[in-house]
């Protein structure tokens, strides 16, 4: 199974008193690049929330963002033990100084700490109920990236198989090629020659080191072999990334094309080396989306 760079994974749960909603996306990278967006009561818990994240995801840009907010309105809370100590201290304080007006409700709240709104910090949880929320939004974003890794697989498939079709008529080209090369060697010597004897011995070795120098075969088994190692990559079920290897081989799968390209001498085998070139390039960029 092969999987994409791009995906996305959603999940929801709660750490302590608290909802918390954790999105993750990925994109193509050449490495694993985390980037981690927590609310400042977790903040502490990044690291696992990275290690976390380091074991499900390879290779690519992976931004994860968590969400929170609380499970029940907690409404603004009065300490009745500072309000009454506040009030008696306040009515002392009148009685003592003979001051007007005695001491109200509104004067005993606006004293510090007599009011206090739950803080978020307090119904924080712990790091394992995050990481284990985390760890669900990532399997849901590997599992996306299964699904859409299957489908660039579909594609490559199709390429290769318009690549092999490409090989064959090369193939089946080359040995018409050297016949019709030596043929035009032989008239254009003939030519120069203006009657004088030709040794054609001499002749047919030349044509014969030509004749190998021209020879394609190698490179095509040596293609067609990439193209069976590609596939068996492909299809490879360990789980393991293989983008790079499937890059490695198509730089080899070029080379070849390349020499193929040397070699050729000859407009249709030439034609059929551009759309191999062009076929090899579009899977490349399918492939640099591969984890």
């Amino acid at each position: 199974m092969i999987r994409s760079m791009t995906g996305y994974g959603q999940a929801e749960g709660t750490v302590g008193a608290l909802r918390v909603l954790v999105d993750v996306r990925t994109v193509n990278h050449r490495f694993f690049s985390p980037s981690i967006k927590l609310p400042s009561a977790f903040a502490r818990w990044e690291t696992e929330v990275r290690e976390a994240m380091r074991l499900k995801v390879s290779r690519g840009h992976v931004t994860l963002a968590a969400r929170s907010e609380r499970l029940t309105e907690s409404g603004v809370a009065i300490d009745e033990a500072r309000f009454a100590a506040v009030a008696s201290q306040l009515q002392a304080l009148v009685m003592e100084h003979g001051l007007a007006g005695g001491v109200d409700l509104a004067s005993v709240l606006r004293m510090p700490d007599v009011l206090s709104s739950p803080r978020e910090d307090d119904a924080t949880g712990t790091a394992a109920e995050l990481v284990g929320i985390v760890e669900i939004a990532l399997d849901a974003l590997q599992k996306s990236r299964a699904e859409e890794g299957e489908r660039l697989a579909i594609v490559l498939r199709q390429r290769l198989e318009v690549i092999e079709g490409a090989l064959s008529r090369i193939q089946a080209r080359a040995p018409e090629r050297i016949v019709a090369y030596r043929d035009r060697l032989r008239e254009s010597v003939r030519e120069l020659a203006a009657g004088v004897a030709v040794d054609d011995a001499r002749l047919a070795q030349e044509i014969a080191i030509l004749a190998d120098r021209m020879d394609v075969a190698e490179e095509l088994d040596r293609f067609r072999s990439h193209i069976v190692a590609f596939r068996t990559t492909l299809d490879d079920a360990s789980g393991e990334p293989v983008g790079k290897r499937l890059g490695f081989l198509l730089q080899e799968m070029l080379r070849e094309a390349n020499t193929t390209g040397s070699k050729a001498a000859d407009a249709a085998i030439l034609h059929e080396v551009v759309a191999v070139k062009e076929e090899l390039e579009r899977i490349r960029e399918q492939v640099e989306n591969l984890e």
